[in-house]
Formats: structure tokens, sequence, C-alpha cells
């Protein structure tokens, strides 16, 4: 009771000497550290809750696709014991989207080589520990000098191991692995393309959507950190900004599926305009991240060389920002992204402004960043490279003021700003 008395008045004394501005420095670090490992957790919570809601398709895919093939298996094939269809199943949908066509047709052929392996070597050499293992090492090598991937490598050593260890005790393995292939393959891709098929858009809406907000809080920040001359902020918005390959491999992966979907599914044909439109901007996107990249760095080295920062710079930075956020939404619901667009060339217009006021080196490049990212995005939204350049002349106001020394508009390659690395 004592103890617990002299804890609550040590704390009531603490309240009183934050109320008072006594706390010291480090108090308020640690207090700040506290409330961003707080954020990290919901963060953490929400990233968890949406990679559930992306796998649950996924997960109705497998089990249906599953019970399917063990049905057709044996009710249909007369197999009394159709083990490798439901494998070859889920081993089929859990490939990466978009490659469940070739993961069935190698998982096939990594049979077929694992069998002709395993019954040559056990009709020579019969059965036994170190022809177990000369049946595997065998498997491997022979699938690899074919040019097999991994998916076949693996199939193939899986395959002579099971007819190695499996064949003296059943009967015809052979045959019935090879046809549970065929049809837990086969299922698999039956489930995809018409039982339960995705839909394209809202896959690449999903995966979209962690590449592009990463994309626009990045650029938040750096817009605050260059309003603040905060270099810290800078540099932790620039190394988050590089550490951005999973968000875009997911992007990717995301369009790739989504093109295979619509290519072996009858249902989302209608759907090609569309993701056509999508698959163009994968590119637009990347080259964005990449410039904002660049745009951050050099930021950081315009803070730390006390270069002059005219209001309008961090103003266009943020209008990046809401310009990707918007292109998203816009993206995400099919509209045209008008929105997104006009947004980009505000941020050019106030980058305008900025060097117009007077910038230093750095300055200038990112000034340059501003222009080419922007430009980037609208390419992004469905215009082509030559007329989004235009308007992003137009927008700067190049026929009242110079052009900035770093543009990257069509430049010289020697005046262009390193690449994000």
């Amino acid at each position: 009771m004592a103890v617990a008395r002299n804890r609550r008045r040590a704390l009531w004394h603490r309240s009183e000497r934050l109320r008072e501005g006594l706390v010291d420095v480090d108090t308020a670090r640690i207090a700040g550290a506290m409330a961003e490992l707080r954020h990290r957790g919901r963060a953490t919570l929400s990233d968890r809750l949406h990679r559930l809601r992306s796998v649950m398709t996924l997960a109705l895919q497998a089990g249906l696709a599953a019970a399917l093939s063990w049905v057709a298996a044996h009710e249909l094939l007369g197999n009394p014991e159709p083990v490798f269809a439901p494998i070859s199943a889920v081993g089929t949908l859990a490939a990466s989207v978009g490659q469940r066509l070739r993961r069935t047709v190698e998982l096939i052929v990594g049979v077929a080589i694992g069998v002709f392996i395993g019954d040559v070597l056990i009709y020579f050499l019969g059965t036994g520990p170190w022809q177990l293992a000369l049946v595997v090492i065998l498997a491997i090598v022979i699938s690899t000098f074919l040019g097999g991937s991994a998916s076949v490598v693996i199939q193939a050593a899986a395959t002579a191991v099971l007819i190695a260890t499996l064949s003296p005790s059943t009967a015809d393995l052979e045959i019935p692995r090879f046809v549970d292939a065929f049809v837990g393959g086969g299922i698999a891709l039956l489930v995809t393309a018409v039982l339960l098929p995705l839909n394209p858009l809202r896959v690449i809406n999903r995966a979209a959507r962690p590449a592009m907000d990463l994309l626009a809080d990045q650029l938040d920040r750096a817009s605050q950190g260059i309003r603040d001359r905060d270099r810290d902020l800078c540099q932790r918005s620039l190394e988050r900004l590089r550490a951005n390959q999973e968000e875009l491999t997911a992007f990717t992966e995301a369009i790739e599926g989504a093109k295979e979907t619509i290519t072996i599914s009858p249902a989302r044909w209608h759907r090609r305009d569309e993701l056509h439109h999508y698959a163009e901007a994968a590119g637009p996107i990347d080259r964005a991240m990449r410039n904002s990249g660049t745009l951050i760095r050099r930021a950081v080295t315009m803070i730390e060389d006390g270069e002059p920062v005219p209001d309008p710079l961090p103003d266009a930075i943020g209008h990046l920002a809401e310009s990707v956020r918007l292109l998203r939404h816009e993206f995400a619901v099919g509209a045209e992204p008008q929105d997104s667009r006009e947004r980009s060339l505000r941020a050019v217009s106030e980058a305008g402004r900025a060097y117009t006021q007077g910038v230093g080196f750095s300055g200038s490049v990112v000034v340059a960043q501003v222009r080419t990212t922007a430009s980037d995005l609208m390419v992004a939204s469905g215009l082509e490279q030559e007329e989004a350049n235009r308007l992003v002349r137009e927008a700067f106001g190049e026929e009242e003021s110079p052009t900035p020394p770093a543009e990257q508009h069509a430049p010289p390659r020697h005046t262009s700003p390193p690449p994000l690395p």
C-alpha cells in the first residue's frame, strides 16, 4: 500500500512538472518516441487487416480447388487416394498472382522429369538410401540443365523422391501422379477463371494503394521538412521512399495477375481497356517515385547548405502529394483523372513562382524535379509524354522566367540530376 501511494505521489509530482514546463529534454524525447511507437502499432494492425482482406479470396479459391480436385480424381477418375491432386491445385494457387498458368505447366513438366528419372534409376539400381540421394541429385541437375525454373526443379526432385520411396509399396504410382498433376492444376485454373475469378481492377487498386500512399506521404513529409528547414525529417522521408521495393513489386505483380485473369476469364474480358490504362501507369508511377527521391535528396542538401527556401516551394511539393492521392482515387472509381492533372499543374506553377523568387543550385534541382515528377504523374493519368511536357512548360510560365538549369524535360544528358540510388 505504501509503495502504491508513493508511486501515485511521484506520478502526481511529475504531472505537475509537466504542466509547469519543467520536464527535461530527454523526457520529451522519450514521450515523442513512445508516441511514434503507438502510431506504428496502429499502422501495423491496419496493415495486417489489409493483408488479411487481400488473401481472403485466395483462401476461398484454394479451399474450393482442393475439394473439387479431390472429388474429380476420386469420384470421376477412380483414384482411391488422390493425394497429389489437391496438392497440385493448392500449389498452383500458391503461385504469385499472374503466374498460375505458368505454374501449372511447370508443375506438370517437373512431374514428368521426376517420374522419368525415378523410374529409370529404380529399374537399374533398385531402392535404398543411396539410390534416393542419387535420384534427387540427378532430378535437380537434369531439370536445371534443361532450363527449368525453380518450380520445375522442386517438382522434379519431389516427384523423384515419391517415386523412389513409394513405388516399391504402391503399384503403378506414375500414372496417378501424372493425372493428379493435370487434374489439380486444371481445376485450379478453372476456379480462378470461371468459378471464383478475381476482379482484376480491385486487385490492382488494392496493390496500388500502398505504393501511391507511400509516395504521397513522403512528399508531404518532405514538404513539411522544407518548410520547417528540418533536415532530419526530409532525410527520414527519403530513406522510407528508397525502401519502396515491396510496394512496387506488389503493384507490378498485381498488374501481371490482372492480365492473366483478363486472358483466361471470359467474365472479365470487358475490363481489358481499363486494365490497359492501369498497366500503362505502372512505369510512370515508378519514375515518379525515383524522381521524388532525387527531389527529397536535393532538398536535404538545400537545407544543409542554408540556401533560400521561397514559400511556394514546399507548397509545390505538397500539391504533388495531393496529386498522387487524387490519381489513386480517380483510378479506383474509374473517373477521368482531371483533378490529379490540375493539382500536378498547380505544383508546377508554385515551383515556377519559387524559382522566380530565387533559389540556390540545389533549390533549382528541386524545382526541376517538381516539374519532372508532375510530368510523370500526368503521363500516369493517361496523357502522352509530349502533351504532359507541354502543359508543364505552360504551367511553369517559361515565357516569363528562364528554365531552371537542372531542368529534366528532354535535357542534354549531362544536365540530368542523378537518379535515386
